[in-house]
């Protein structure tokens, strides 16, 4: 199968270009050189030229603070972008793999969000996701929009400066010897390589629709940064940071764990529990216990 993999050089889009390689299918991989979603001519020529039957759309404005000092241009790139993408897969008779964020929840909800509940997002990226999303299921029948949260992968996030929360973690603790992580947030940290494993299921079928795609399970930052540094036998002093130590510059869900109800459903979930995945990254054997911070 010809697959098109936009973001392809990205933390996700290099386990989704390799996931299908390593599968035997012809994976086109589009960087931004190649294609330039906000631009509608730019999509249809580096489409057209891969004669994708999957597209996958991995790229995105995803720095929160950068949309919300550019609302226009976050849009352009998140809203119209997607919008975009779905006019030209729809007009080629191609499915279109849309990858969304648990961002377009407000994190009131105190337990794990399903796709049936209505999103509301407190900012420009989760907003600009959310437009991005509607436009793809609406525009073309054949979507497939997979929420997710706090990716980390192998690739560096270049929208992120380029270390993932594992390896910041570890760096600092290199350096450092000690550590303050919050614990007011509420994660599903979700490793890419899963991700991308969830996305090949998926192209091989036509259970189009809305999904939830995050690993099983939840946890703060400070519980995340517990877990890595147990795993790694890592000898660091960490502690829970005082509230408003790191203010946030831009209001963010303070609980965005999703459910993936309808993957379920439909007996197409691949994702283990976020404590085995890390392990799985890290390359070290079964979960350690993490103590319950105090």
């Amino acid at each position: 199968m010809k697959v098109a993999v936009i973001g392809a050089n990205g933390q996700l889009g290099d386990d989704v270009v390799r996931t299908f390689e390593e599968n035997g299918h012809d994976v086109h991989s589009l960087t931004h050189g190649e294609i330039e979603v906000a631009s509608i001519d730019s999509v249809n020529r580096a489409l057209r030229a891969t004669s994708a039957a999957v597209v996958v759309n991995t790229s995105a404005m995803h720095h929160v603070e950068r949309c919300e000092q550019d609302p226009e241009r976050a849009f352009s790139i998140n809203g119209l972008g997607a919008r975009n993408l779905a006019l030209v897969t729809h007009d080629l008779g191609a499915s279109l793999i849309h990858v969304s964020t648990d961002y377009v929840f407000d994190g009131k909800n105190g337990e794990p969000y399903v796709e049936s509940e209505a999103p509301l997002p407190l900012n420009v990226y989760g907003n600009t996701k959310l437009a991005g999303e509607y436009f793809v299921r609406s525009l073309n029948p054949r979507h497939f929009v997979l929420r997710t949260s706090a990716l980390y992968g192998k690739s560096p996030c270049r929208g992120k400066g380029g270390l993932n929360f594992v390896e910041l973690m570890l760096k600092l603790a290199r350096e450092r010897g000690k550590v303050r992580v919050v614990d007011s947030e509420i994660v599903t940290p979700t490793p890419t390589a899963e991700l991308a494993k969830q996305i090949l299921l998926l192209s091989g079928t036509d259970a189009y629709g809305l999904y939830h795609a995050t690993a099983e399970g939840s946890c703060s930052w400070y519980e995340f940064a517990q877990a890595i540094f147990e795993a790694m036998g890592t000898r660091v002093q960490l502690e829970v940071a005082d509230p408003n130590e790191f203010p946030a510059k831009v209001p963010r869900p303070t609980y965005s764990v999703l459910e993936n109800s309808a993957l379920k459903s439909k007996a197409l979930n691949v994702f283990e529990s976020w404590r085995e995945g890390l392990h799985r990254y890290l390359g070290v054997g079964r979960s350690i216990p993490v103590a319950t911070p105090a």
